[in-house]
């Protein structure tokens, strides 16, 4: 059985069943090639409604279902993304522009979502509570009702499915709007897997779409909880959106991320570090090494290094090439990264390496001598671009990393014990010593604040539980109470 050979889906949307939106179709075209992909399907703001309230319909018989019957579908699930690896791999590379080491993280992390979220119908969700009444006391823990999924497109399978798989395994329907540019990746591929997994029709459903979508799905009644994955400037029209509608919104934006080299540190481990931080999937990541502060005995080797790591890493598509770099997702985000890069030079920054482009395809691009005031350092660019600037004391790096709006990842190389002193004075969702900024896991919490978000909304069980849930007090009594009225 394959996933997608069948075109059932092409130029549809689905409520439970593949059929045509009424927003008609787009293409979905590969960044690297330029090749139009398929052809899918456009949902509409009556689209929304209709499918909310079906949604809202399903998700009552859902959530009524036994414990290890929405456990068993998740694991099924997992299997089916770990029997598929090979076609999902090979969509994630021509529809993002994802190397392949990068698309076989995705679809393995898919599965790990899966297996993890098998667990959630299970674990504790609730408590006794005591009281100075005569009764028993209870919170417990309840589906929300209608969760809306909103995603982008720099991981779209993972970032779509590390809220759809909890969502659905605490009881929840699901409306997933992904990215259009990646639908088939962050869409399609999670619907055909779990109808494939046994997942009762209507509780989960795809809906592609522009700005008229994500803002009907906000505003749509039977939607309680929006759980929404892309630039800052976006989620705070989500959250100011939602908040009308006494909606919680989940938000896991931008970064700005910094890298910090401490002295003493191992220049050849660092500056590879530094390299994957910044230039993993072109830098289209949230956690991408957006600022590199290296200690002042270091900077000018450190800079030679990546420099020369630069020079030498090759950019092309990952569909007919062995790169380390594809294609920037579109002409659009291509001219506001080179803009970046162009205006910190005029303003006096060093290009030490890259700065060039040939149609999406941009040269990872190293730049020293800058000030903090400078463009590339304090704003997110979203590109294969690594900003380094020096420091001479732990005090001047904590306060250049607090400086930043942002506060979703942090790295530390060098000494474990300055680094976690230091870690101790920075605020940052995620810190890792020895590491790079780049990092996630199933079971993990994953989150920022700031302009990074509303914290830790995602992996592990107490995040999810909490995220996808609403608490109900509950109490008991062996029989009915004496009242003096």
């Amino acid at each position: 059985m394959s996933l997608l050979t069948d075109n059932t889906w092409a130029g549809t949307i689905f409520t439970g069943e593949w059929r045509e939106g009424r927003g008609g179709t787009r293409s979905v075209l590969s960044p690297g090639s330029g090749d139009t992909l398929a052809e899918i399907g456009f949902a509409d703001p009556q689209d929304v409604a209709e499918a909310a309230a079906g949604a809202s319909r399903a998700q009552k018989e859902w959530a009524a279902a036994l414990p290890s019957e929405r456990a068993a579908v998740l694991r099924r699930a997992g299997i089916l993304f770990q029997q598929h690896a090979e076609e999902i791999i090979d969509w994630v590379i021509r529809e993002a522009g994802s190397i392949p080491a990068k698309a076989g993280i995705e679809a393995a992390t898919a599965a790990d979502e899966c297996f993890e979220a098998a667990a959630l119908p299970t674990h504790p969700h609730g408590q006794v509570l005591p009281s100075n009444v005569d009764h028993w006391s209870f919170s417990r823990r309840r589906p929300a009702g209608v969760v809306a999924v909103i995603s982008p497109f720099n991981f779209p399978l993972v970032l779509s499915i590390r809220s759809v798989a909890p969502a659905l395994a605490l009881g929840n329907a699901v409306l997933l709007k992904p990215d259009p540019r990646t639908t088939v990746s962050g869409g399609v591929i999670i619907a055909r897997i779990f109808e494939e997994a046994g997942l009762p029709a209507g509780v989960l459903q795809l809906l592609p779409g522009g700005a008229d979508v994500g803002a009907a799905l906000v505003e749509a009644p039977a939607v309680r909880i929006v759980s929404f994955t892309g630039s800052t400037p976006a989620g705070r029209k989500v959250g100011e959106a939602a908040a009308r509608h006494l909606k919680r919104a989940h938000l896991e934006l931008g970064g700005n991320n910094a890298l910090i080299v401490l002295p003493g540190a191992d220049l050849a481990k660092a500056a590879s570090a530094g390299a994957f931080g910044s230039w993993l999937h072109q830098g289209q990541i949230c956690m991408t090494t957006g600022r590199h502060l290296v200690h002042e005995s270091l900077h000018d080797e450190y800079v030679a290094l990546l420099a020369e790591k630069a020079a030498h890493l090759p950019v092309g598509d990952p569909a007919t090439e062995q790169v380390a770099l594809g294609p920037i997702i579109d002409s659009g985000q291509v001219e506001r990264i080179d803009g970046i890069v162009q205006r910190t030079v005029a303003q006096g920054g060093t290009l030490s390496a890259g700065g060039t482009h040939e149609g999406l395809f941009y040269r990872p691009t190293v730049l020293s001598g800058l000030t903090t005031e400078m463009e590339a350092w304090s704003e997110e660019i979203f590109g294969p671009v690594a900003p380094v600037i020096p420091f001479s004391t732990v005090d001047e790096a904590v306060e250049i990393v607090g400086r930043s709006p942002y506060g979703l990842s942090v790295s530390i190389l060098g000494d474990v014990g300055m680094a976690m002193t230091l870690a101790d004075r920075i605020d940052s969702g995620k810190v890792h010593i020895n590491e790079q900024t780049v990092a996630d896991e199933a079971n993990a919490p994953f989150g920022g604040f700031g302009d990074s978000g509303t914290g830790s909304r995602f992996g592990g069980a107490e995040a999810n539980i909490e995220a996808f849930t609403e608490t109900q007090w509950l109490t008991v009594r062996s029989e009915i109470a004496d009242y003096p009225f």
